[in-house]
């Protein structure tokens, strides 16, 4: 692979990766491991004796990612929840459990650590071998426990039927969401009551699980999404919380429906500002930002009909290339500033008329990210728990996005059956609890202001805001190395973090053969 394709394709892996490593499988061992037995032996095969953690049997399980070619060694069950806690005898839920042991044997603290992962929408299971060297340190004395959050992964996965649309088509109207997402409503209704998927459900999950593997207390590790479930968690049970660390932190404060259009634009003023303070790149590329607004002006005004090359199979396919579908690509783009400095480069090319970069990327985006999230579960969290908030605002008009994400979803909730969180769901988390709240300074959807909203009510806290990063920073520079000691320690107080100086900005490609020297 020369170097211009060697860089295009690292900088795509970089922002599929961040959206939540969607293409990870759980196989068991007992099916991924299987041969033709020859006709001559006759021995039989000895059942595999479960292993029992608090009261819950485990057996050998598999964790594989497509960004490692070895797989990580696990032990899996399942725990049976009633579905509505207020009808214990009514239908079960079997939440999916992973259990990552400790790698140096007999010396397991007695306090796990539970990953939560982000969406809503994301399997645990699914997302976790992706991050697993970033716990390393974490795990060579800890156990790292993964359950599939209600309506995820193999917990009663809830999961709309996808479109036949691939991304190139724009955005659809609130109207034809809205009728999506009532057949999803009337297909999901079979096996699920929609109410009872919400954060409020999923952490007295994550308690039940907590009490049936015998541990006191837990650290719980949330990224994005994650983070409020781990906030309300902390919350509810605040004597089983050890610690906590939030990545890329949403306050419990903030309602999600109306966030992305604002947060979005500051980012992009950021990451694309490194391009204007760069003589070579203004030179190159000219304002980014001017000349995206130039793009989607043209996008919107006469979508072209583009040639392009196929990144699974190599064929020629047309595609009309929609303005909608652009914004799309370059939120996606933002969340890890790697990835988006490649973002001046393709705007730049496509106002010269070159528009098979940018269309072949969308294609091969939306068919990575097709199954990334659960969106029934999705539904059933922001619906219930963030509907007032997604109003359109006069002051979103004129951004990148636009009201488009709010209005939709506002028409969605609309028709979705709703749970009733509590009252004080929306109220800042103020206890003692130790806790590592991280941002990235360019993060498109939860920028560092949240961070120090979140750390002003919790004294025992420490925040770090890493230079030139976007969403998902737990695993950027020396970062793994600081969350192992504050695991340890239960205390950020006293950690040096003058390692985090070392971070640099991803300078942007003014080639495609990357930044200019």
């Amino acid at each position: 692979m020369n170097s211009r394709k060697t860089r295009l394709v690292l900088a795509i892996v970089a922002a599929v990766a961040v959206f939540g490593y969607k293409t990870l499988h759980h196989t068991p061992d007992t099916d991924s491991g299987k041969t033709i037995a020859s006709k001559q032996s006759t021995a039989p095969v000895a059942p595999i004796k479960p292993t029992l953690l608090g009261t819950l049997a485990f057996t050998p399980c598999s964790l594989s990612s497509p960004f490692s070619k070895d797989a990580l060694e696990a032990q899996c069950t399942r725990l049976e929840v009633p579905e509505d806690r207020g009808q214990p005898n009514g239908r079960k839920i079997a939440l999916n459990i992973a259990w990552v042991p400790a790698s140096e044997n007999g010396s397991a603290s007695p306090d796990p650590v539970f990953f939560i992962a982000g969406g809503p929408g994301q399997s645990a299971v699914d997302s976790y071998p992706g991050l697993d060297p970033v716990f390393k340190e974490v795990r060579k004395h800890r156990n790292v426990i993964l359950v599939d959050q209600r309506g995820t992964g193999k917990s009663n996965v809830l999961s709309c039927a996808a479109d036949d649309d691939d991304g190139s088509t724009g955005t659809p109207t609130p109207e034809v969401m809205q009728a999506k997402a009532l057949a999803c409503v009337d297909t999901l209704s079979k096996q699920a009551d929609l109410r009872h998927y919400t954060t409020t459900d999923a952490i007295t999950d994550l308690d039940a699980v907590r009490q049936a593997i015998g541990a006191k207390q837990i650290n719980l590790v949330g990224v994005s999404y994650g983070t409020r479930v781990a906030q309300q968690y902390a919350m509810r049970y605040p004597a089983a919380t050890r610690s906590i660390v939030l990545d890329s932190v949403v306050p419990n404060t903030l309602g999600l429906g109306n966030i992305f259009a604002r947060n979005l634009d500051d980012a992009l003023a950021l990451q694309f500002g490194v391009c204007s303070k760069n003589p070579a790149c203004k030179t190159a590329l000219g304002d980014p930002r001017a000349e995206l607004d130039t793009l989607l002006a043209k996008l919107r005004a006469a979508p072209p009909t583009v040639s392009y090359r196929d990144a699974s199979s190599g064929e020629w396919k047309q595609d009309v290339l929609h303005a909608d579908s652009v914004a799309g690509m370059v939120r996606m783009y933002a969340y890890m500033p790697l990835a988006s400095s490649l973002l001046p480069k393709l705007i730049h090319e496509a106002n010269g008329g070159h528009y098979e970069g940018l269309l072949a990327l969308i294609k091969m985006m939306s068919g990575e990210m097709k199954d990334a999230m659960a969106m029934g579960m999705q539904l059933s969290v922001v619906c219930s728990e963030d509907a007032a908030s997604m109003v359109a605002r006069e002051e979103d008009s004129h951004t990148l996005l636009g009201n488009t994400m709010s209005e939709g979803m506002a028409a969605m909730c609309k028709i979705w059956p709703k749970g009733t969180p509590p009252a004080d769901f929306h109220k800042a988390l103020a206890t003692r609890v130790p806790a590592l709240v991280l941002e990235g300074e360019f993060d498109p959807v939860t920028p560092p202001r949240y961070g120090s909203e979140v750390a002003k009510t919790l004294p025992n806290s420490r925040l770090f805001v890493l230079k030139g990063q976007g969403h998902n920073v737990i695993g950027a520079g020396c970062m793994p190395k600081l969350f192992a000691q504050f695991i340890e320690q239960a205390d950020g107080k006293h950690l040096d973090a003058s390692c985090l100086d070392t971070l640099a900005y991803a300078q942007p490609f003014t080639s495609f053969n990357g930044a200019a020297p």
